[in-house]
């Protein structure tokens, strides 16, 4: 299968089947016992207009808590991890990953400026995620015009983003001095959280990543002629730059539409692409669209050991994931070493 470019029905069926198993085990579990077959008989109810084996209280705990999570959890985990194969692509860089441009450094910095010097506004709904989202797409359109004023190689990108990052890391970490009592609520959003209220945040990111993954599974094609060198892609009709300031504008939007509502979450852009590479072949035509699937798998699930390993409290969800990833990472690393 490692040879294979183009994407099959059977890879296909079994990134669907892994979301929606990982969706159903989510909304299974949670810290309220509803009962896994009142749950699916609520869920069959629903469908064919049958009568309601919860009471009040119970549907809207699985409809207005459960169900909205687990489909923020799929958003969230799909963005990043389709960001993380379009990053992989465009650079040629297996260790590349969503954050490499400046989009987590320009999120903490937005949401940090909100917390510590405007905190009343963080009592706003949607305050701290407009924050987080336009922190990380001005933290990325700086790296893309300090490295096009740089030459807008791939090279000159990356250490723009290493630039950019560190100085808005480093504003982040100075607004946090002036402010210590608003540490925790600071760190609470760094390390990840897929806690919701409703269907708010699912309705705000929904659309970007419907269309950002769009774009992507659509230039997957040409990420892949990009993968011959920029030379043998123009003379194949393909414009290498316009092809990249595409990719990255759709994989930007939609890590700052993920990291808006759920935090800094780390990994899941770089393991799951690599996974599927490993497990179905290294065509970004297969690589681009399985990890929209099975990176919404892979974060409902983190979310579901989030929410269990110390029940009834929870985890931060990018502990979880870290916890996940740092081990493949240093795999990863001793792997490319060898080669």
């Amino acid at each position: 299968m490692r040879g294979t470019t183009r994407l099959r029905p059977g890879p296909l069926l079994a990134g669907v089947a892994a979301l929606l198993l990982a969706l159903l085990v989510s909304v299974l579990l949670g810290a309220a016992d509803l009962g896994w077959t009142r749950v699916l008989a609520e869920i069959g109810a629903q469908l064919t207009g049958g009568h309601s084996p919860l009471s009040e209280r119970e549907a809207a705990i699985l409809w207005r808590l459960r169900v909205p999570r687990a489909v923020l959890g799929a958003l969230v985990g799909a963005a990043l991890a389709v960001s993380g194969a379009a990053f992989q692509g465009v650079f040629r860089n297996p260790l590349a990953d969503p954050y490499l441009l400046g989009a987590a450094s320009g999120a903490g910095l937005g949401v940090t400026l909100v917390i510590t010097v405007l905190p009343d506004a963080t009592a706003a709904p949607g305050a701290a995620q407009a924050a987080a989202f336009a922190g990380a797409l001005a933290g990325v359109a700086t790296t893309w015009l300090l490295g096009r004023a740089a030459g807008g190689g791939a090279a000159t990108l990356v250490l723009a983003g290493v630039a950019v990052g560190a100085f808005l890391s480093a504003g982040q970490t100075f607004l946090q001095q002036l402010q210590l009592q608003s540490l925790q609520q600071v760190y609470l959003w760094i390390l990840g959280r897929l806690s919701t209220a409703g269907w708010t945040d699912v309705l705000l990111v929904l659309p970007l990543v419907v269309v950002s993954g769009a774009v992507l599974w659509a230039c997957a094609r040409l990420l892949d002629v990009l993968g011959t060198g920029d030379e043998e892609a123009a003379a194949l009709g393909v414009h290498p730059g316009r092809v990249r300031a595409i990719v990255l504008l759709a994989a930007s939007l939609a890590t700052a539409a993920a990291v808006s509502v759920a935090g800094l979450i780390g990994f899941v852009g770089l393991v799951v692409p690599h996974l599927v590479r490993l497990a179905f072949g290294g065509g970004n035509r297969i690589v681009v669209p399985l990890s929209l699937l099975f990176g919404g798998a892979f974060l409902v699930l983190a979310d579901v050991l989030a929410r269990s390993v110390l029940a009834p409290a929870e985890l931060p969800i990018g502990v979880i994931t870290a916890f996940t990833g740092a081990p493949f990472f240093a795999l990863l690393l001793h792997r490319s070493r060898r080669a």
